[in-house]
């Protein structure tokens, strides 16, 4: 397939471009500007998900699918008019649209383990992302194979959440827990992410929804321990108060730290033949990308 990657260079769309490449995808990146060296690995487009005329017009009868990894801008209007641009141009062909959202829509799980089923509940952070989940869903009945994947907290390659609780730890002088120490986050490798986008390029049928989790709920207290260790520091996690927490980090992305969540991924290790092949999140911090 010939593959249109919105957000190819971050942390997960790095790892998603060089996934589809390896089995045999030709990636086409869609960036902002043109400055890269010539000897660049994709094939490049401009566009800018504040500009829909730009992303329509990458959309060319020649692209195959249409994966968006980049970051929502923060403004519900432009990002529904995004999503409109690209999926506008697949509408009756039967190409693909795959949206990224993220487990944050389902707000804290409780005792209970989420689902794909499970009602959603935002947190402030991603207010409006159910909606825009919804209006790719919608399109599959105008004729896009529409995927949305929520992955969980991603970890690997020394980057992502994880290291930033290493350099809490290593600034505090001690692992740093935000608010409530029986915090638990859902949990997935970046690679064993990526390998999920491929499978659902691949395999998932349009009007799906799946969960890029592989652990459902990973206690905080131990993530924050191996990050400390991958810090150079020993002994327990501390509780961070959230209102200092909130001072460092700002109120919405602390609040979404200190959310306790337990989330499944089973679906698509039943469906897409989807499972973990990369190391565990505390492994990983522990004794693997983060030290």
């Amino acid at each position: 397939m010939r593959i249109l990657v919105i957000g190819p260079r971050g942390y997960l769309g790095s790892a998603v471009t060089e996934k589809l490449s390896t089995i045999g995808h030709h990636v086409v990146e869609l960036v902002r500007r043109d400055d890269d060296p010539p000897e660049r690995r994709y094939e490049r487009r401009l566009g800018n998900l504040t500009d829909p005329d730009s992303l329509t017009a990458a959309v060319t009868p020649d692209i195959d699918a249409v994966i968006n990894l980049a970051t929502p801008t923060g403004d519900a209007a432009a990002d529904a008019a995004a999503v409109a641009a690209l999926t506008g141009p697949l509408g009756g062909t039967g190409r693909t649209f795959i949206y990224t959202s993220g487990v944050w829509v389902l707000g804290a799980t409780g005792a209970a383990t989420a689902h794909e089923d499970t009602p959603t509940n935002p947190i402030p952070i991603v207010g409006y992302r159910p909606d825009i989940e919804h209006q790719v869903l919608a399109t599959a009945r105008n004729g896009v194979r529409a995927i949305v994947i929520r992955p969980g907290i991603v970890h690997g390659r020394g980057r992502g959440i994880p290291a930033l609780l290493v350099d809490i730890a290593r600034k505090h002088g001690a692992p740093q827990i935000i608010a409530d120490p029986e915090v638990r986050w859902p949990m997935v490798h970046v690679d064993d992410l990526a390998n999920l986008f491929a499978a659902a390029v691949d395999q998932a049928p349009a009007g799906t929804l799946w969960h890029g989790v592989t652990q459902p709920a990973v206690p905080v207290r131990e993530l924050a321990t191996a990050a400390g260790r991958a810090a150079g520091l020993d002994g327990e996690p501390q509780v961070w108060p959230l209102e200092q927490a909130r001072e460092e980090l700002g109120t919405l992305f602390a609040d979404a730290l200190a959310l306790d969540q337990s989330v499944s991924g089973q679906r698509a290790h039943d469906q897409l033949s989807w499972q973990a092949q990369h190391p565990d999140a505390i492994a990983d911090l522990r004794d693997g990308s983060y030290r």
